[in-house]
C-alpha cells in the first residue's frame, strides 16, 4: 500500500467482547495510516462500544441478514474491507463495497478467490483473543500498535455516571465494588455461584464495613441479581437491566474495584482500565481472554486449567477463599 491514505472498512459483528477484541487491530491501523478514514461497522446493537474512539471516522450497524441487501448500487468506494468472522453474507458485502477484502479464509472455495487475503484461522484455542483479529492487519503489512483494548468515556458520559452514582450511593460508602455474577445463557458454565458472591461479600464487609456493591448485568440474570440483593440488603445498588451499555461503562470507570466472570463487561473493564478481579473457567482461560497491558489486574484461574478440565468442569472449584485474596491484593494497593 503506498500513496494517499486508504480507506478502510472494518466488518465484525459480534458480541460485547469480541466487539472490543478488534480494537487493537483497528488502532494498528489507524497508526500506519494517520488520518486515513476508518469506518467500523457492527451490530446495531454492540456497535457503540466502539463510538468515540479518536482513531474511527464513523460507525454503523449492519446485520448478516440484511447485508445480502446493501452495496448493489454503489461503487467501490473503501480502498481496504477487514472482515471478521465467517459470515459469507458480510464478506459479500464487503467485496461489493470495497476494493480489496481481507478475511479468515472462508468455507467456500470461490469466495476465498475473490479475497485480496485469505488468512488461516488459528487452530482453537491457540493464542490470546486479543491477537486473533492482527492477523489480518498484519496480513496487510501493519504491525501491532499494542494490544489492550480500547474504550472512550466522554465527558458527558463521565458527568452523568458521577451525578448518577452521587444520587444512588452516599459518598462515605467506599470502596464501590462493582459486581457481574453471570455470563450470557449460552456460556452458563462460567458462572460463579451466587452463594459464593454472597460469602465473597461478607468477607468484604467485614474488612470494610463502609463498602458499597453496584450490580451490573442485563435482565438474563435478574433471578441471580435479586438473590445476591436480598442477602447484601442496603450495602447494593441495582442497575442491571436498567442502563445503557454506554451509561454502564460510564459507570464502571467510577469503580473501585471491579468482580465478574468472563463475559462483555469483563472485556468492558479491561478496556476501561479499572481495578478488577476476573474469574475464567478452564474451557476459556483467563491466559486467552484476559484483559492485555492492563495494571492493577488479578486473573482468578479454574483450578482445573492444567489438570484435564472440560466445559463440565464447576466454576465452584474456584473457592471464595482464592477470589477474596485477589481482591485483598487490589484493595490493599489503591
Amino acid at each position: 500500500m503506498s500513496g494517499k491514505q486508504p480507506s478502510f472498512l472494518i466488518i465484525n459483528v459480534s458480541r460485547i467482547g469480541d466487539t472490543l477484541l478488534v480494537t487493537p487491530a483497528i488502532r494498528a491501523v489507524a497508526r500506519a495510516y494517520p488520518g486515513a478514514d476508518i469506518t467500523f461497522a457492527g451490530h446495531p446493537k454492540r456497535c457503540e462500544v466502539v463510538r468515540h474512539l479518536p482513531f474511527i471516522s464513523s460507525v454503523r450497524g449492519i446485520t448478516k441478514n440484511w447485508a445480502w441487501l446493501l452495496g448493489h448500487r454503489r461503487r467501490q468506494r473503501f480502498e481496504y474491507a477487514i472482515v471478521y468472522g465467517f459470515d459469507l453474507a458480510l464478506v459479500k458485502y464487503a467485496l461489493r463495497v470495497a476494493k480489496r477484502v481481507v478475511a479468515f479464509r472462508q468455507k467456500d472455495a470461490a469466495l476465498n478467490q475473490k479475497l485480496y487475503r485469505a488468512v488461516e484461522p488459528p487452530p482453537f484455542q491457540s493464542m490470546h483473543s486479543a491477537h486473533v483479529p492482527l492477523l489480518l492487519t498484519q496480513a496487510l503489512g501493519i504491525e501491532p500498535d499494542g494490544d489492550h483494548l480500547a474504550y472512550q468515556v466522554t465527558e458527558p458520559e463521565r458527568a452523568w455516571a458521577l451525578s448518577f452514582l452521587q444520587q444512588q450511593v452516599p459518598a462515605h460508602k467506599r470502596p464501590l465494588i462493582g459486581l457481574q455474577v453471570a455470563s450470557f445463557p449460552t456460556k452458563a458454565y462460567r458462572d460463579w455461584p451466587v452463594r459464593h458472591f454472597a460469602a465473597l461479600c461478607d468477607r468484604i464487609l467485614c474488612a470494610y464495613p463502609q463498602a458499597h456493591f453496584v450490580l451490573l448485568g442485563g435482565k438474563e440474570e435478574s433471578a441471580k441479581i435479586r438473590e445476591l440483593r436480598a442477602h447484601l440488603e442496603d450495602h447494593a445498588t441495582v442497575v442491571a437491566g436498567k442502563l445503557s451499555l454506554r451509561q454502564t461503562a460510564a459507570l464502571m470507570q467510577g469503580l473501585g474495584l471491579y468482580v465478574g466472570v468472563d463475559t462483555g463487561p469483563t472485556h468492558l473493564a479491561g478496556a476501561i482500565g479499572v481495578p478488577m478481579v476476573a474469574l475464567y473457567h478452564c474451557y476459556s482461560p483467563g491466559r486467552l481472554l484476559a484483559p492485555l497491558g492492563r495494571n492493577r489486574l488479578e486473573v482468578v484461574e479454574h483450578p482445573a486449567l492444567d489438570g484435564g478440565g472440560t466445559m463440565l468442569s464447576e466454576m465452584t472449584e474456584i473457592t471464595v477463599e482464592r477470589v477474596w485474596q485477589a481482591v485483598q491484593a487490589l484493595l490493599k494497593s489503591t
